[in-house]
């Protein structure tokens, strides 16, 4: 069984643990709920049918993300787990809105509930189910990069605080009278929307492609520059196809006296360890050429410091200085405060101005990564 088999089981097997739970406690308050007349309960109940159906998808999205490769989608289908996950939004979202629905009719037309000994006990004890449940899945999750999961494990955890929000409101009334469970549910509809809304909004930004994690790059660059030659690891740029499937690019500086044959061994090596190291693999390695002369060198430093002098200009690499041809090349990572077209006319002025007898060659890069 390779990593990938393992990483669907351990979603499957929790998934249906979650499906288990959520079914038995949607059950029990549902009866409870309608025993007792309590919009909040039955709400509470609803919510545990949501989490159910949530997870049923969630095992969908583990079997589609698991199939192999194929000609049509080269490098796999684990980006189908997000579209799960937008899906479980969904739900969540949609169950949310109904829910407060539903609590504003009750609050316009009350009814008075009716709370018996076994049904406080029986959401004392869903309240620590819903805990215990939550830390195993968000672990779960976390253990094997589901988004999914850890989503359900996140939303687990607050349905816990919900279902104590609901047996302080009924022990408020059995002990005192005060009819607050229609209000309840509005609390608990709000809670249930902002779960899906964040849920939502995380999903799409997976989708929409993330900036790298910061510790992540860090690592790859360290690797890359760890090597001898190697003189920096720019234009890092690191894609998702899913969780635990990412591959990278990135550009390395190395001396313009090396041979094609010392850079191919080079690249490879970085190719194998980075995989190792990582999990990412390192799908090209781009060569800035650099200058080994002194000349060179100080004009690097001279031109840095005018670049680096705008806030905008966040790293200048890249650097070559023709002697020959008269040319100086260099790229510049601007932050998103500037129009690159605009970075670039200013630099190339006051460049130009500085050396006015060469021919000036700036390419504008894209703050991707840290």
């Amino acid at each position: 069984m390779n990593e990938q088999q393992k990483r669907e089981k351990i979603i499957v097997q929790t998934s249906v643990i979650g499906i288990a739970v959520n079914l038995m406690l949607a059950a029990f308050k549902a009866v409870i709920g309608l025993l007792s007349n309590s919009i909040a309960v039955v709400l509470d109940a609803v919510n545990n049918l949501s989490d159910a159906l949530s997870s049923i998808i969630t095992i969908i999205g583990a079997k589609v993300a698991g199939k192999k490769p194929d000609k049509d989608h080269p490098l796999g289908h684990g980006r189908s787990e997000y579209l799960s996950a937008l899906i479980v939004a969904g739900i969540v979202m949609y169950a949310g809105i109904t829910s407060l629905i539903e609590s504003v009719k009750k609050i316009i037309h009350p009814q008075a509930a009716h709370y018996s000994k076994i049904a406080l006990v029986i959401i004392g004890v869903a309240v620590i189910t819903k805990i215990l449940l939550g830390r195993y899945v968000k672990s779960k999750g976390e253990q094997t990069g589901s988004g999914a999961l850890i989503a359900s494990g996140t939303d687990a955890l607050s349905d816990a605080a919900i279902s104590f929000g609901v047996l302080v409101t009924a022990l408020i009334y059995t002990y005192k009278g005060i009819s607050l469970e229609a209000y309840m549910g509005v609390i608990i509809s709000g809670l249930i929307m902002k779960a899906g809304y964040e849920m939502i909004s995380d999903t799409v930004s997976d989708i929409l492609g993330r900036r790298a994690d910061v510790e992540v790059s860090k690592r790859i660059k360290e690797i890359v520059t760890g090597e001898p030659a190697v003189l920096g690891a720019y234009d890092l740029f690191v894609h998702n196809y899913g969780p635990d499937r990412e591959y990278a690019s990135v550009h390395v500086e190395l001396p313009d006296n090396m041979t094609v044959d010392q850079v191919d061994l080079l690249t490879r090596r970085l190719t194998e360890k980075v995989y190792r190291e990582t999990g990412v693999v390192l799908t090209g390695v781009g060569v800035y050429s650099r200058n080994t002369d002194v000349k060179a060198e100080n004009m690097r430093a001279a031109i840095e410091e005018i670049v680096l002098a705008h806030k905008w200009a966040l790293q200048m690499h890249g650097f070559y200085f023709d002697e020959e041809r008269k040319i100086i090349r260099f790229d510049v990572v601007m932050s998103f405060d500037i129009p690159h077209s605009e970075g670039i006319r200013i630099l190339s002025g006051e460049i130009r101005a500085a050396y006015p007898d060469y021919k000036v060659r700036i390419v504008a890069d894209i703050d991707i990564t840290d």
